[in-house]
């Protein structure tokens, strides 16, 4: 991809430590002492004790797109503007070290950007020519990430909106298209228009929407115990 292109058409200016050509390993004192260490602990924390991570990553290694941490993981500084985002050239979910300083934020981010993992792994994604499968995949994230919780919204004052959950999501997925791609708000909610009622109503790989951690916690349970009856018949 012409690195002109990449940088300004989809997004990388975001990601300045994207356009470094390879990743600069940093030095125990760097890691240390930066947000770097912080980002690395709580990624740690969000794939052992999240039942939203917990559950994409069982439904991704059931797919047979495995993911392991040092691999497909990166913390790194990023624009002030976004907090994560999945790189689909190396198969690689960003982490904004610079942006994520609690454990919440985390938790929704690495969930959020395993959502596009996954829509990557499962399906033939174009991510830099097709709006429509970018739109797809950023209405589902927003969706089941818990982003559009009843708790994040109140934190951000909004709450109390007839059909609360859609709007949040049509909101937070033009956002991010607009974010990542050069093209006209109007197009972008045409776009989110036309895809929206398939995509919103996509819950794989939870079945439901994980309305908070408890229901994510049932949805996971639901997942490992999938083929628990048929598999002893």
């Amino acid at each position: 991809m012409d690195q002109t292109k990449q940088d300004e058409e989809y997004g990388y200016d975001l990601f300045p430590e994207r356009n470094k050509g390879k990743q600069q390993e940093k030095t125990f004192g760097q890691k240390l002492f930066t947000f770097n260490h912080k980002c690395q602990v709580m990624l740690q924390f969000s794939i052992e004790t999240s039942p939203y991570a917990k559950l994409l990553l069982s439904a991704m290694k059931s797919s047979g797109c495995e993911v392991f941490k040092k691999r497909h993981f990166s913390c790194e500084d990023c624009d002030g503007t976004v907090s994560g985002g999945f790189d689909a050239t190396s198969s690689q979910i960003v982490l904004c070290q610079n942006n994520i300083h609690q454990q919440s934020h985390m938790n929704r981010v690495v969930t959020h950007e395993l959502i596009h993992a996954f829509d990557h792994c499962r399906a033939n994604v174009d991510w830099f020519n097709n709006f429509r499968h970018l739109a797809c995949s950023e209405i589902r994230a927003a969706n089941l990430s818990g982003d559009c919780s009843f708790s994040s919204e109140v934190s951000r004052l909004n709450f109390g909106l007839k059909q609360h959950q859609q709007e949040c999501v049509r909101g937070r997925a033009l956002r991010s298209i607009l974010a990542v791609r050069k093209i006209s708000r109007e197009e972008a909610e045409k776009i989110v228009d036309e895809v929206f009622d398939s995509c919103f109503n996509d819950h794989e790989p939870f079945g439901r929407i994980p309305h908070g951690a408890k229901e994510a916690k049932f949805a996971y349970r639901d997942y490992v115990n999938r083929d628990r009856y048929s598999s002893s018949l």
